[in-house]
C-alpha cells in the first residue's frame, strides 16, 4: 500500500490561529474572548470539519497557550486580545522602579563609594582597648512604706544542725 491510497481527503478546516483569530474578531468583546466563547465560535462555524470534543479543547488550549507565548495574542483577566503594538506595555504588580536620570545617577555613586570602604556588620572589638569598668553594687532604694521596689530576693534557708536531735 502506498502512501497516495491511504491519504484522507483534504480538509477545509483553516488552521487553528486564524479559526482563534477570526472568533476574537466576530465576537468584538471589548476586554478580548476568553477561551469559552472562542471554543464555542469555533464549534458553531466549524461543526462538521473539527476533531472530536477533547481533541478540540486540548489543541485549542495549546494553539492559544502558544500563541499568547508568541506574542500574537494578550492574556489579560482571564481574556484573549489580539496584540496592539501602539497600547503601552501592561505593569506589572508592585513599585515601578526608579527612573535613572544622569544627575541622580552621579551623585547617588559619590554616595555609594564612602559606604562601601566600611565593612557589613557590628565591628569587631579592640584587643588592646582597656576593659570596661564595672559598675558599683548599688543599694537597693527605699520607698515610703520602708521596703525597697521589685520582687523581694530569695532568702536562703537555715539548714538544720548536722546530726540527729532526740525527743
Amino acid at each position: 500500500m502506498s502512501s497516495d491510497e491511504i491519504a484522507s481527503p483534504p480538509s477545509t478546516l483553516p488552521p487553528y490561529p486564524e479559526m482563534i483569530f477570526e472568533a476574537i474578531d466576530s465576537l468584538k468583546e471589548k476586554e478580548g474572548s476568553n477561551k469559552t466563547s472562542i471554543s464555542k465560535y469555533i464549534e458553531s462555524t466549524y461543526a462538521s470539519d473539527l476533531p472530536p470534543a477533547h481533541s478540540h479543547a486540548t489543541l485549542l488550549l495549546h494553539h492559544l497557550t502558544k500563541m499568547k507565548d508568541g506574542g500574537d495574542l494578550v492574556f489579560a483577566k482571564n481574556n484573549y486580545a489580539r496584540f496592539d503594538p501602539t497600547s503601552p506595555p501592561k505593569r506589572g504588580r508592585g513599585r515601578p522602579p526608579k527612573s535613572k536620570d544622569q544627575s541622580s545617577a552621579s551623585a547617588s555613586e559619590s554616595a555609594i563609594k564612602p559606604a562601601s570602604t566600611r565593612p557589613r556588620g557590628r565591628p569587631k572589638k579592640n584587643p588592646d582597648a582597656p576593659p570596661p569598668a564595672k559598675k558599683a553594687a548599688v543599694a537597693p532604694e527605699v520607698t515610703k512604706t520602708g521596703r525597697p521596689r521589685g520582687r523581694p530576693s530569695k532568702s536562703k534557708p537555715q539548714q538544720a544542725q548536722a546530726g540527729v536531735e532526740a525527743s
